[in-house]
């Protein structure tokens, strides 16, 4: 009679625990669903079209690994590896000037200062595409108003090249960076700076032993996520230097659109895996260093 009784009451309680969890289950079924159908379906789809080959006499298909063998080799080989390039050195640099300008942000004393730049950042951060593709032609370009009255092009000064691209790129990389270290360097505790001086340290030697090896996780976290967001930038570059400089994100678009050789749509779709690839390998970096990061400064 007793194990009756408690039986009769624990299923009672039970089904109550599945009503109240299930409304927790159903929030996240829409968010489930929608990125299904944003990220799951294209990525399904590019996957097939990269292995698939289609023959130009019968129109019959078959699957393969040809594109993404193509996609390696001579000119898409020659865009990817530009790629590689200009985001490396574009995120680089964005990061040695990123770093001491949000320093300067965080040892001041003046709020307002704080949240200028702070906004400036995430407003300047998201501006680019033929806007800013825009503002440095018509400022640096072959005609542009600082080009003509600093006399650069005599001086061998060419906007639509490899580092006139990068200078465009860390126009918004830098105040990426400067959102991505601040917090970072908020988390730096004072009594740190305060032992390593009575330890008779100087600033430098702060720097090299206490500072950057706590912020090294950050630091690098940072890196990785400008150089994706300069690998997967294509409306600046499209609209300034077009195919003289060559990316694969350019290459994507000729191969798409037929620019160069007709039917290269499943090479582009190996292209694009490729990017995939890459973009798959930056965050398998950076969140690690995320996480190692917010350990220390927790």
């Amino acid at each position: 009679m007793t194990t009756a009784l408690t039986r009769a009451d624990v299923a009672p309680a039970a089904s109550v625990k599945r009503r109240r969890r299930a409304p927790g289950w159903l929030a996240v079924v829409p968010l489930l669903a929608f990125t299904t159908l944003a990220f799951g379906l294209p990525a399904l789809a590019m996957l097939n079209g990269a292995f698939t080959v289609q023959d130009p006499a019968t129109g019959a298909e078959s699957h393969t690994a040809a594109n993404l063998t193509t996609s390696l080799h001579g000119a898409y080989l020659t865009a990817l590896l530009g790629s590689v390039k200009l985001s490396a050195v574009a995120a680089g640099l964005a990061a040695l000037l990123g770093l001491p300008l949000a320093q300067a942000v965080v040892t001041s004393r003046s709020p307002v200062l704080r949240e200028a730049v702070l906004t400036a950042s995430g407003v300047l951060a998201n501006f680019g595409g033929v806007p800013l593709a825009f503002a440095f032609v018509a400022t640096l370009g072959n005609a542009g108003v600082l080009t003509r009255h600093l006399g650069l092009t005599e001086k061998g000064w060419d906007l639509y090249s490899f580092w006139g691209l990068v200078i465009v790129y860390l126009y918004f990389l830098i105040p990426l960076m400067v959102l991505t270290i601040t917090p970072a360097l908020d988390g730096l505790r004072s009594q740190w700076r305060e032992a390593a001086q009575n330890n008779g340290a100087t600033a430098v030697q702060y720097w090299r032993h206490v500072a950057l090896p706590v912020l090294a996780p950050s630091l690098l976290g940072g890196l990785v996520l400008l150089f994706g967001s300069a690998f997967a930038a294509y409306a600046t570059a499209a609209a300034m230097v077009g195919s003289s400089v060559p990316l694969v994100t350019l290459q994507i678009a000729d191969a798409l659109s037929g620019n160069v050789l007709v039917g290269q749509e499943h090479v582009a779709l190996a292209l694009s895996l490729d990017m995939v690839l890459v973009a798959g390998l930056v965050m398998a970096v950076y969140l690690p260093l995320q996480r190692r990061s917010a350990r220390w400064l927790a």
